[in-house]
């Protein structure tokens, strides 16, 4: 690994996201400079989310953002997250939604956090063409066969990652839904066990090519635009 990009789970709890964000760059700079690259948190169900966005922008030089709406409370098709995405890419932020982070079948009864519904994206991102976006955690309920994944696998600004993909060949199919060339490698680290995502590729029977794709070169790429 020569390169890792990170985000903090206070972001998922924590009503100050500035404050979590400015933790996550210090720690990034502190205990990885040139390592660990900081994906900041908007929360654009908080005052002055607009300036969050600035902030990772301007103040912490971050190349994306990361949303959790499940967490957050608001669906993709609020007008705020098409105000949010829009301003992201003014910033020409990247900007990653994870559509999990744990299984819906292993959350605690009283703690249930439903997968985000991708849904609204296949109409709202074809009005952005300027916006990059990744999908993090597309996994068993959140954007397999049934998720939409075919139209949003068609869109060329939409990227995914592998962290989620279960079963034998999962890399593979979700290869063949979208493209070879926006197919990142994903690890959901430390929640998941690391050598799990290198297993899922090793099985895949990837040729050279698509294994660098996947593994380095589509990452290098998509921060890139």
């Amino acid at each position: 690994v020569t390169q890792a990009w990170a985000c903090s789970y206070e972001a998922l709890l924590h009503r100050d996201v500035a404050g979590v964000n400015l933790r996550l760059a210090d720690a990034c700079r502190k205990h990885g400079p040139n390592f660990l690259v900081p994906f900041g948190t908007v929360n654009p169900k908080e005052p002055d989310w607009q300036d969050d966005v600035r902030r990772c922008a301007e103040v912490h030089k971050m190349p994306g953002i990361r949303l959790h709406p499940n967490y957050h409370g608001y669906t993709l098709d609020d007008p705020v997250a098409a105000e949010l995405l829009t301003l992201a890419a003014s910033h020409k932020l990247v900007v990653q939604i994870a559509l999990m982070m744990e299984d819906t079948r292993v959350q605690f009864p009283l703690m249930q956090v439903p997968t985000v519904n991708p849904a609204p994206l296949v109409d709202l991102i074809k009005g952005m063409p300027d916006l990059h976006l990744e999908l993090l955690n597309a996994g068993y309920s959140g954007g397999g066969e049934t998720g939409h994944m075919k139209e949003l696998g068609q869109l060329e600004n939409v990227y995914f990652d592998i962290a989620h993909q279960e079963g034998v060949g999962g890399v593979a199919r979700l290869i063949k839904q979208t493209s070879a060339s926006r197919v990142l490698f994903g690890s959901n680290f430390p929640f998941f066990y690391f050598e799990s995502s290198l297993l899922k590729v090793r099985e895949a029977s990837l040729t050279k090519e698509e294994t660098h794709s996947v593994m380095d070169g589509n990452a290098q790429a998509f921060l890139k635009h």
